[in-house]
């Protein structure tokens, strides 16, 4: 089947020039994220699960990046006179190693991302049943991209990927991420939201969760619109999907770092300890205040998976509050 839409030389220049500027607004959204991670924990508290999938997600959109430049030096330079057909038949051609190292980190990438959103669904729901089918879904993108990935290897005759056995593969890879993405930011976004609508009427901060969930969606919504997007230009043989792949790389990594760095805008601006109804504003850094005990009046909140809420008070306790509760937003921020 011949390829439609514009011509696989140019689609592949307009892939790389994209994704290096998206590359680029990634590269300062990783430094924002880290250094909004040092500011709200310090450098021996920083949450190490984030900063490590954090600098794989940049080692991996980088690694693509410079092979996604050689690919391109190759093609347009090296090989344009020495390869039969041509720069477009050297593009076209999934045998060549650059092409396989493309795609396999492509894939190494897609399941890191998805990976994080389930176990973030883990991490809040404190479920496994809850991320059953998000992680079969997961297994069917591991199964499905690698495979694709190993018979470009062994692709014969033109090396289409459009004709090639290989090629069948991709259109459940593609649908496989879409669900696995859509329906883990889904969960994820519909527990934050019931468990702040069932703690607004007894509040006593203006604080609230929803421009999380916001976030989260957005960062849904960018990444599969890219998918779904690129699968059907795939569908259509049309090479425009080239320039929607590439750009999904840094898309990936920008679709994490836009959460963390909006859970890190909201601490610093809402400096205040919420866990099971209890409120206690939080001193700035730097101020000294004597322990003494505290007399205060503790409203508790309890919230059960079947949607049911209990609210009593239980007033005139001294205590000195030494531990600092994990709230769902804390919860959430540990990957």
């Amino acid at each position: 089947m011949a390829s439609t839409g514009i011509s696989l030389d140019a689609a592949v220049v307009a892939s790389t020039v994209l994704e290096g500027i998206l590359y680029g607004f990634s590269v300062l959204m990783f430094m924002g994220t880290i250094w909004a991670s040092i500011h709200k924990h310090g450098i021996r508290a920083v949450n190490r699960p984030i900063t490590v999938v954090a600098i794989l997600l940049l080692i991996l959109s980088t690694a693509h990046m410079v092979v996604d430049i050689i690919r391109l030096e190759d093609g347009l330079v090296k090989y344009r006179d020495t390869f039969p057909g041509g720069s477009v038949a050297f593009f076209e051609d999934i045998n060549q190693k650059t092409y396989v190292i493309k795609y396999m980190i492509y894939a190494l990438q897609t399941l890191l991302g998805d990976g994080v959103v389930i176990y973030r669904c883990y991490v809040v729901w404190r479920s496994v049943w809850v991320i059953i089918l998000p992680s079969m879904l997961w297994c069917g993108v591991a199964v499905t991209g690698l495979t694709a990935v190993s018979l470009s290897l062994r692709a014969t005759g033109d090396g289409n990927i459009y004709t090639n056995q290989a090629g069948q593969w991709i259109t459940p890879f593609f649908s496989l991420t879409i669900s696995t993405n859509l329906i883990g930011s889904g969960l994820l976004a519909y527990r934050i939201w019931t468990i702040e609508r069932n703690v607004s009427a007894i509040r006593t901060t203006k604080g609230t969760m929803m421009p999380i969930v916001r976030v989260l969606v957005d960062a849904a919504l960018i990444y599969s619109a890219t998918l779904i997007s690129t699968l059907i230009c795939f569908i259509n043989s049309s090479n425009g999907q080239y320039i929607l792949l590439d750009m999904i790389m840094p898309i990936i990594s920008i679709a994490f770092y836009m959460v963390l760095i909006r859970l890190a805008i909201r601490s610093t601006h809402n400096r205040t300890l919420i866990a099971s109804g209890v409120t206690v504003s939080e001193p700035k850094r730097g101020t000294q205040y004597s322990m003494k005990p505290l007399q205060i009046h503790i409203s508790q909140f309890t919230h059960s998976d079947d949607g049911t809420s209990e609210s009593y008070g239980v007033a005139n306790r001294d205590r000195t509050l030494t531990h600092k509760p994990e709230t769902v937003e804390e919860a959430f921020c540990n990957v």
